[in-house]
């Protein structure tokens, strides 16, 4: 690696000879426009034409990466490289190059990550033609309120695929996705790892190729979904949790005694158990969202949360199994008065609303005691420090 090198110019690279020689001709121009020593990287990754003899006569430094997908051609382009900084782009025509300029005066005033804005609202330009209307109006606007929503980052188009960044910086979140949600993690683990970002307008053109992009839709904008919704637990489990929670409490108080009629319409025990089961579910998520967190927190995947910390180290692990006793033993209660009715009638038929109303807030008592017994003791584990437990001797059988 060459530590006297500014910018290196990373662009991926997959069958690309239509347009992967105006790419890199565009982009050693803008090096020398910048003033600045630079190189132009292909990672190659696995093309079966021309395109590395292409590279290499238009005076760029190919790496070939053996792993395939984007994430993974641009991993292993960005650690070849040997500038300080990094603007990555794609090899098909579709991004201007000469915006190195911009760029790099962001990086110089202490950003560590500098996106472009191709969307509108961000001052950014959409040629006609270059950006299919699924991804103009419906995947890019949503995923991208959705990580200024999940995570507060300050770009209005999360997926630009022309970005410069600080290279030590981005090497140091050791990114891992081998994919298109490449893109995702790199902006998600920046904020999470509280490094300064910026963004600036830029220019989307057509797609200069003749056959069709390696970009899938659908696919992909679900595994950049499903990426964000993994670094978020609040958002994937916390909030669904105790929205369905709360409802469910809100309903299973105002039946638990009476059947309630608004207007023609009556709502009595079926409506109890529909809200007994809103309950379970949303307290089982609620349970998932502090099991995820506190691994992600141990593991490194998240930064430390006090909340977290003090679950552990003030003994709420055991409160929250000593209140799950209480449900447990209070609906064991319940329900043995309702079985003595039953004797008192000689076992024969009960009234079904009568039996219900008693039998739901029974049953739901002692299921929410028994997920809160073992979600307690699961939180323990997690809870164990390794260095403690080094010492302990695996069981045999």
């Amino acid at each position: 690696m060459n530590n006297s090198l500014a910018i290196s110019i990373v662009m991926p690279c997959l069958n690309e000879e239509e347009t992967l020689k105006p790419c890199i001709e565009e982009a050693l121009e803008a090096i020398r426009a910048s003033g600045v020593p630079g190189e132009v990287v292909i990672a190659d990754n696995g093309s079966t034409d021309g395109s590395r003899m292409i590279a290499e006569q238009a005076g760029a430094r190919v790496v070939t990466v053996a792993e395939p997908g984007y994430g993974a051609a641009l991993s292993g382009g960005i650690r070849a490289a040997g500038g300080e900084f990094v603007l990555m782009g794609d090899a098909d025509g579709s991004y201007d190059f000469s915006e190195l300029p911009n760029y790099l005066a962001k990086l110089r005033e202490g950003n560590d990550l500098v996106m472009g804005c191709r969307l509108p609202r961000g001052g950014g330009t959409i040629e006609k033609g270059a950006m299919p209307w699924k991804h103009r109006w419906i995947g890019n606007p949503v995923l991208s309120a959705l990580g200024q929503v999940f995570f507060g980052a300050p770009v209005r188009d999360f997926h630009c695929g022309l970005r410069a960044f600080n290279r030590r910086s981005i090497l140091n979140l050791k990114l891992q996705c081998l994919g298109m949600e490449f893109a995702s993690e790199m902006v998600v683990k920046s904020m999470l790892a509280g490094l300064k970002m910026a963004e600036i307008p830029i220019t989307l053109r057509p797609d200069g190729r003749s056959r069709p992009p390696h970009l899938r839709s659908w696919r992909d904008g679900w595994r950049h979904l499903r990426f964000m919704l993994l670094f978020t637990p609040r958002w994937l489990f916390y909030y669904p949790g105790l929205l369905l929670f709360l409802l469910g409490a809100i309903g299973f108080a105002l039946l638990a005694i009476d059947p309630v009629t608004i207007g023609a319409v009556t709502f009595d025990t079926n409506t109890l158990l529909v809200c007994s089961v809103m309950i379970l579910t949303g307290a089982q998520l609620l349970f998932f969202a502090v099991f995820i967190k506190s691994y992600a927190v141990q593991t490194g995947l998240l930064a430390p949360d006090r909340r977290i910390e003090a679950i552990f180290s003030h003994n709420l692990v055991e409160w929250g199994i000593a209140i799950g006793l209480l449900f447990l033993l209070g609906g064991v209660f319940y329900i043995g008065g309702t079985f003595l009715y039953w004797k008192s009638s000689g076992f024969g038929a009960l009234s079904y609303p009568d039996s219900l109303r008693v039998v739901i807030p029974s049953v739901t008592a002692i299921a929410l005691g028994v997920q809160s017994i073992f979600s307690g003791f699961a939180l323990a584990f997690l809870g164990l420090s390794p260095t403690r437990t080094s010492h302990v001797t695996p069981d045999r059988e």
